[in-house]
C-alpha cells in the first residue's frame, strides 16, 4: 500500500486560526442576520440527520467551505432557532456580543481553574464577578465573599441545587448520624422546577420524602407559608426530619413568586436549608422596581440565578451564592496529593473544585465580567425592562379581546393566556392546544404550555435579544388569524373530533 497525501497537520497554526475563525464569525453573523427567517420550530421529522450523515467518520481532514456547508443545509434546519426575534416558548438563552467575545476568550484561552494555583486570575476575577452581581442584587454582606459568604460560577441551576442538597443533608447527618438519610425530607410546590426533585434524587433523598406542596389561585399560585408549615409539622409526627425548603423567584411554568419573608421564618422554626431558586426572574432584581422580590433574603441560606437566561449572557452561566462557604466546601472538597500546594495550604485562596460537582472547570467569569463592563448596571436594567414593557402590550392585546384571557397575574415577562371556550361545560384544553399547534406549526412562531388546575394554557415567554415590538404585533396577529379559523371551523363542526 502507498503512502497517504495527508496534509502536513498543525492544529493550532496561528495564521490558519485566524483566517478560519474570521470565516466561522462571519458564518455566524450571516446565521442572525437571517435568523428571522427561519421556521422558529424546527420542521424536521426524527431520524432526518442520520438519513443525510455519512456512516463513518472521514479518514482524510476535510475542508471548512464543506463543513460550514453542511452546517448550512443539514445543520440549521434541524435546529429550533433560539435566538430568533420570534421564540416565545421557554425561557430565553440571551445572547450579546459581548458575551459573545467572552466565549470566545474563555474557549481561546482554555484554562482549567479548578484551584486558586492553576489559574489565579480566574479564581480572583470569578469572586470579583460574583460580587458585583451580589451588589447589583442587594444581597446582604453575608452572601458576598466581602461579608464572609461567597459565590460560584456553575453551569445550571440543577448543578447550583444539588450541591445546596448535597451540603445541607452532610450537615444534617453529621448531626444526626449517616442512617437518618432515609428521614430526611426536601419542600417546594407543585409550580417548582423539577430539578429540584431530580437533585433530591441524585443526593440519596427517599423519592416518597419529596414534597410538591399544592399551591392554588389564592396566592397567584405562590408557595404559602402555612402550607408549608402545615406540611412539615406533620412529617415530624411520622418521625421525618425536614432538610430543604425551596422558594422561587419566576416559576418555569407560570412566574410566580414565592414570598421569601414567610416562608424565611418557617425554615427558620424548623431549622431547615433554605434556597432560593432565581434563576428567571433574579435578573430583573436589579431593577429597583422588583427588588422587592428578594425581601427577605436575608433569612436565605443559598440563592442561585441564570445571567443565561435573561442577562444577555451567553449558554452557560449560573451564579449560586452561600452564606456559610464553609458547608458546600466540607461536603464538595477533596484533597489529592497531586493538588497539594502552598496557597491552599495557607487557607487564604478559594479553590473553586470545593464550590462544585467536577473538578474541572470554564473560565466562565470572563463572560459575566465582560456583559457587565460593556454594557453597565443602566443598560442592563433597561434590557430588562424593555422586554417587560413588551410583555405588558402583549398582555393589553389579550385583555382587550374578548374571545381570550389571562390566566395568571404576570409578573415579568411571561404572559400567560388561552382562548376562552365557547361553551360553559368546556374546559378549553383541546381548543387551546389546537391553537397552539397552529401557532407552532405555522414556523412564524414558537410558543409552548401549562396546565393548572386542570386548566390548559398557553405560554408566551418574552425577552429574546434581537425581538422587537414588530415582532410583539406579529405574533398577536398571527394568533387571532389561527384563533379565528378555528372558531369558524368549530361552528361548522366539532372540533374535538
Amino acid at each position: 500500500m502507498g503512502s497517504l497525501p495527508i496534509d502536513l497537520f498543525n492544529p493550532l497554526d496561528n495564521e490558519n486560526f485566524v483566517d478560519e475563525s474570521s470565516r466561522v464569525l462571519e458564518f455566524i453573523a450571516n446565521y442572525y442576520k437571517n435568523v428571522e427567517n427561519y421556521p422558529v420550530r424546527s420542521q424536521v421529522k426524527p431520524g432526518f440527520l442520520q438519513k443525510l450523515s455519512p456512516n463513518s467518520a472521514p479518514y482524510f481532514p476535510e475542508s471548512l467551505e464543506t463543513i460550514l456547508g453542511d452546517i448550512q443545509t443539514d445543520i440549521l434546519p434541524g435546529l429550533t432557532h433560539w435566538q430568533s426575534p420570534n421564540f416565545f416558548a421557554y425561557f430565553q438563552a440571551n445572547a450579546s456580543t459581548a458575551a459573545f467575545l467572552g466565549e470566545m476568550l474563555c474557549t481561546g484561552l482554555n484554562v482549567v481553574g479548578f484551584n486558586w494555583i492553576s489559574s489565579p486570575a480566574a479564581t480572583e476575577l470569578e469572586a470579583i464577578v460574583v460580587d458585583w452581581m451580589g451588589k447589583m442584587l442587594k444581597l446582604p454582606q453575608s452572601f458576598l465573599f466581602s461579608g464572609g459568604g461567597g459565590g460560584v460560577l456553575h453551569g445550571s441551576t440543577c448543578e447550583a441545587i444539588v450541591c445546596t442538597l448535597a451540603a445541607a443533608r452532610d450537615k444534617a447527618l453529621n448531626e444526626l448520624g449517616a442512617d437518618k438519610i432515609t428521614k430526611l425530607v426536601v419542600y417546594g410546590s407543585d409550580q417548582t422546577h423539577f430539578t429540584l426533585q431530580k437533585a433530591s434524587k441524585l443526593v440519596g433523598i427517599n423519592p416518597n420524602n419529596f414534597r410538591a406542596i399544592k399551591t392554588s389561585t389564592l396566592t397567584s399560585f405562590a408557595l404559602a407559608p402555612d402550607d408549608v408549615r402545615a406540611t412539615m409539622e406533620a412529617d415530624l409526627a411520622s418521625g421525618l426530619v425536614p432538610l430543604f425548603l425551596c422558594a422561587t423567584i419566576g416559576t418555569t411554568a407560570l412566574g410566580a413568586v414565592d414570598s421569601l419573608e414567610g416562608l424565611g421564618q418557617v425554615a427558620k422554626d424548623y431549622e431547615v436549608w433554605f434556597h432560593v431558586d432565581a434563576a428567571y426572574g433574579g435578573s430583573a432584581c436589579i431593577c429597583p422596581e422588583f427588588r422587592q422580590y428578594l425581601n427577605g433574603i436575608e433569612l436565605v441560606d443559598s440563592i442561585s440565578m441564570n445571567p443565561h437566561k435573561w442577562f444577555l449572557t451567553n449558554m452557560d452561566c449560573c451564579c449560586l451564592w452561600v452564606k456559610n462557604p464553609s458547608t458546600l466546601v466540607d461536603s464538595l472538597s477533596t484533597s489529592p496529593e497531586i493538588l497539594r500546594n502552598k496557597a491552599t495550604e495557607s487557607k487564604k485562596v478559594v479553590d473553586y473544585k470545593d464550590w462544585q460537582i467536577a473538578l474541572s472547570r470554564r473560565f466562565r467569569a470572563l463572560k459575566l465580567w465582560l456583559v457587565i463592563r460593556r454594557y453597565g448596571v443602566a443598560n442592563l436594567m433597561e434590557h430588562i425592562r424593555s422586554d417587560i414593557k413588551l410583555a405588558k402590550k402583549f398582555e393589553g392585546f389579550v385583555v382587550g379581546d374578548e374571545r381570550f384571557e389571562v390566566v395568571v397575574p404576570r409578573k415579568f415577562a411571561l404572559v400567560c393566556f388561552r382562548l376562552k371556550p365557547r361553551r360553559s361545560e368546556e374546559d378549553g384544553s383541546k381548543l387551546n392546544w389546537k391553537l397552539l399547534e397552529e401557532v407552532n406549526s405555522s414556523g412564524k412562531a414558537f410558543m409552548t404550555h401549562a396546565v393548572v388546575d386542570g386548566t390548559f394554557l398557553i405560554r408566551c415567554a418574552i425577552g429574546g435579544t434581537f425581538t422587537e415590538e414588530r415582532h410583539i404585533d406579529g405574533l398577536w396577529k398571527l394568533i387571532q388569524e389561527k384563533a379565528a379559523d378555528l372558531l369558524l371551523f368549530k361552528n361548522g363542526c366539532n372540533i374535538e373530533e
